[in-house]
């Protein structure tokens, strides 16, 4: 099964993801969910409000007995009592009576507006007068008005944010079923990578990618497991991947995607039953050489060992498997793009898609997007850099001044 280059263009291999299982589903209490993705639809089973409640302090009445009221001529109420927060009202209100209420209390029956108490002047204890006329339904919420019992109020797949935890609160929802967190398992390759503690040989370097790929996944909502440092040794990595495939849901190797003697994630996939290499290749820059297998029912990506390309190529293309197997809909995984002008000219290779890291920079009241260049292992450009531009890649550049669209990192 070894085979080499089977290069794919980026639409290809991000259609491979629906190739792959969500992940399980949990119920988990309310005040935990923030972030989480709804594994089921949610229908209200109740009207919120369930009453109608003023939104002004003031006077619940009938609003046809305001019509026509002025400073110059006043419509005069007779007051039938107040309303006490949470309390039912025991009375109700006819033509030319109002009772005194406070914001969220409970309109009394026969009640269908407020007047603002700024807008009214009490005679004596038992009588006011009115001087602004108020619409049905003006500064109150009538029964229903926010959500009706048995609207479909929030859908699977949709990530729950403070106002949909809020929504699920007024629903009296103590827990929620939402999918599990996909752990992914990560593992640096190569003897030339030496663990963070330690002052690099010559030749040597720091383990970035576990730290720079760990940060991602918890970005993308996943859980990293990092499998530290393996060096290249044919029977260690194959242990230790599958380790990882055992005990996570999408398996990232960083280094050994390349061709070379001693890259071993191709002789490792070919070792591991129910195996086969859907990619090895990307028409993409940087990045190209990167590999994508599907082993049983996970994904197994091979990532370049250069930290800029292992990172370009989570965010472009492992990014949408991760939200694919978090229960994430279509509609929730929209990218963020912001509108800048170009600094400088820009080259690129037709024939593959280059993603350029930009800084973006606030000149003459417009948005400018600022090229950092830079090799693959320079980790200072990504740190420099608020986002990508893609150039397509059957565009061979961009010119200075050229609207482009920038990709938020």
């Amino acid at each position: 099964m070894k085979e080499f280059f089977k290069v794919k263009e980026l639409s290809q291999v991000i259609g491979y993801s629906s190739e792959f299982p969500l992940a399980g589903t949990e119920e988990i209490p309310l005040v935990e969910s923030l972030g989480r993705i709804l594994s089921t639809d949610i229908v209200s089973d109740m009207d919120i409000p369930d009453f109608s409640r003023s939104t002004m302090d003031g006077y619940a009445v009938c609003a046809s007995s305001t019509f026509g009221a002025t400073e110059g001529n006043p419509a005069y109420f007779n007051l039938n009592g107040t309303v006490a927060m949470g309390e039912i009202p025991a009375f109700s209100i006819g033509a030319g009576v109002a009772a005194t209420i406070s914001t969220g209390g409970m309109l009394p029956d026969g009640a269908d507006a407020v007047v603002m108490v700024e807008h009214t002047e009490a005679l004596d204890d038992t009588t006011i007068e009115v001087y602004r006329s108020v619409a049905p339904g003006q500064h109150m919420v009538e029964i229903g008005e926010d959500i009706k019992k048995g609207d479909s109020i929030l859908s699977c797949g949709q990530k729950i944010r403070p106002q949909e935890s809020g929504l699920l609160a007024a629903m009296g929802k103590q827990t929620v079923t939402v999918y599990k967190k996909p752990v992914v398992g990560i593992i640096s390759t190569g003897d030339e990578i030496v663990p963070i503690q330690e002052i690099p040989g010559p030749g040597q370097i720091r383990d970035i990618n576990s730290y720079t790929l760990s940060g991602l996944v918890q970005q993308a909502g996943g859980v990293p497991l990092t499998y530290g440092i393996v060096r290249d040794n044919l029977n260690v990595l194959t242990r230790k991947c599958a380790l990882a495939l055992s005990q996570s849901d999408m398996v990232m190797i960083s280094g050994g995607s390349s061709v070379g003697t001693r890259d071993f994630t191709i002789s490792v996939l070919s070792s591991l039953p129910d195996a086969s290499i859907l990619v090895h290749g990307i028409s993409i820059s940087p990045g190209k050489p990167t590999i994508l297998a599907k082993v049983g029912n996970k994904a197994f990506w091979g990532l370049p060992g250069h930290v800029v390309s292992a990172m370009v190529i989570f965010n472009v293309v492992v990014r949408p498997f991760i939200d694919h197997i978090s229960g994430i809909s279509r509609k929730q995984t929209r990218v963020w793009k912001l509108p800048a002008i170009l600094s400088r000219n820009i080259s690129s290779a037709q024939g593959r898609t280059d993603y350029i890291r930009v800084r973006l920079v606030q000149r003459d009241n417009q948005l400018t997007a600022e090229p950092i260049l830079g090799k693959s292992g320079l980790i200072r450009t990504m740190v420099k850099a608020d986002g990508l531009i893609e150039v397509g890649m059957n565009i061979e550049g961009l010119d200075k001044d050229t609207p482009v669209e920038v990709i938020l990192l």
